[in-house]
């Protein structure tokens, strides 16, 4: 159950930091679910683990570090983009 709990944590993280930077997060849920696990262990590493924690992630360090990691995803993509052309 605990594994359940994480990935549903995991996609809000991921769906809340593609909200913030108005951005699509490519893969759908799949890719909401994966942007929060990166994004947790990515603010993880950056901010350590501090807030409050839900479903064995930090809140604050992982919605921190998802925003980043969409950052960084729609600028490789954005780029990609123009390459095709």
């Amino acid at each position: 159950m605990s594994f359940l709990w994480s990935l549903i944590i995991g996609g809000i993280i991921g769906w809340l930091a593609g909200m913030i930077m108005g951005k699509d997060i490519p893969g759908g849920v799949i890719g909401n679910i994966i942007a929060g696990f990166i994004g947790a262990w990515l603010g993880g590493l950056l901010l350590g683990s501090w807030g409050p924690v839900v479903g064995g992630f930090a809140i604050v360090p992982a919605l921190i570090g998802a925003v980043v990691l969409v950052f960084i995803v729609s600028l490789i993509m954005r780029s990609m983009g123009r390459n095709r052309t």
